[in-house]
């Protein structure tokens, strides 16, 4: 789950790392209100959406006198930023935050991941802050400091040694340094996060250290453990379908096809996926509902994918494990009549009660195919969707 700027930026405070002082507005009025709670005569004002390039795009700003606060809020209160990363529908800011521009003297970045070949949290860092650090690691992977720390989220003395060396922190600097980077390693464990940025991080004129921006996303399988973080979940940032998924526990990414996918098992999607492409079709989702679906599910997922307009087929591939395919075909079944479904369905499925699912197929004389194996589902939806209607 990602995190917005301003809420990244509350959590990292709480572990000690400078943050300067912000409001964050939804209205005009409240863009006014926070200005003079913070006696801003000039401000920077940035838009909260859960993408990068925002000053690119040209959601970030610099008001020079007040009075140029609340005009600029009100243009960025609703702005689409459409990028790379958003992909050709955007995502629209619904909040913009606000804060007192910082004197830069030198730009850092900071941050941790996950290294899955070694299975733990890295400390990267780098003297070169403000570029994207893959644009770093391009252009100057010398610049680029990876350090390993344990679960504990603690970095042991000889680590913070290196840091400060490697990024030409000296004295008063490196202590300040040396803090900013176990705030944020312990941050990075405690909040189960995937991924945490502080990017830039900022030296002042007058010696200070000030975490200028921030990133922070959180690894879906520990939200249970995260209430706190949970309950900052913004569904104005993901597509309708992913909200929608994300009530009924289902696990739902949006694309650019045209066949809708629902398959039980993520390794299961990644192929169905694949087999479309290869064919000469282009998934229009990934749609994983679980071992253990219900009807109630199976349904949610299939009127999910029919909402979106793009879909001109649907392929169901479902291996009866866990998964009963009379429950499967129930749910399907259930939803395309309530829909009154009008686009072909192709299903394939396999494993316990495979022949009674096939059955309520056959005899709910709906669109729907039956295929003998992935192959031939997969052949039969890319057709299906080649079809003018």
């Amino acid at each position: 789950m990602n995190l917005h700027e301003y809420q990244a930026k509350k959590i990292l405070k709480k572990y000690g790392i400078p943050i300067p002082e912000f409001g964050v507005a939804s209205t005009v009025e409240e863009a006014k209100r926070a200005a003079e709670d913070l006696h801003l005569s000039q401000a920077v004002i940035k838009i909260q959406v859960h993408a990068g390039g925002r000053g690119k795009a040209g959601g970030v700003k610099f008001a020079k006198k007040k009075e140029e606060i609340s005009h600029i809020a009100a243009a960025l209160i609703g702005m689409k930023m459409v990028n790379e990363q958003t992909g050709p529908e955007g995502v629209t800011a619904k909040k913009v935050l606000i804060s007192k521009p910082i004197d830069i003297a030198k730009e850092f970045y900071i941050g941790a991941v996950i290294d899955r070949d070694r299975a733990v949290p890295i400390l990267i860092a780098s003297p070169e802050g403000g570029m994207e650090i893959e644009e770093i690691a391009h252009k100057m992977p010398e610049k680029i400091l990876k350090m390993p720390f344990s679960f504990d989220g603690k970095l042991r003395s000889y680590q913070l040694v290196r840091l400060a060396k490697f990024m030409g922190w000296k004295g008063e600097l490196a202590k300040k340094g040396a803090q900013i980077a176990q705030g944020l390693a312990k941050c990075f464990v405690e909040t189960d996060a995937s991924l945490l940025e502080i990017n830039p991080l900022v030296q002042t004129p007058d010696g200070e250290i000030v975490a200028l921006d921030a990133k922070l996303s959180i690894d879906d399988n520990a939200l249970f453990r995260q209430s706190e973080i949970l309950s900052y979940y913004d569904p104005t940032q993901v597509s309708p379908q992913e909200a929608a998924a994300k009530e009924f526990d289902l696990a739902y990414i949006a694309m650019h096809g045209d066949i809708g996918c629902m398959v039980n098992g993520a390794g299961l999607a990644m192929a169905t996926m694949d087999i479309i492409q290869l064919y000469g079709g282009a998934p229009a989702n990934f749609l994983d509902v679980g071992g253990g679906a219900s009807k109630e599910k199976v349904a949610e997922g299939f009127r999910i994918i029919l909402s979106d307009p793009k879909v001109k087929a649907v392929l169901v591939n479902i291996f009866g494990g866990i998964m009963n395919c009379a429950t499967l075909a129930e749910g399907v079944i259930h939803a395309a009549k309530e829909l009154q479904i009008k686009i072909p369905v192709i299903v394939r499925m396999e494993g316990t009660n495979v022949e009674e699912g096939k059955r309520l197929f056959r005899e709910s004389h709906l669109k729907i195919t039956t295929a003998d194996d992935l192959k031939n589902a997969a052949e039969l939806a890319v057709a299906a969707s080649k079809v003018k209607r």
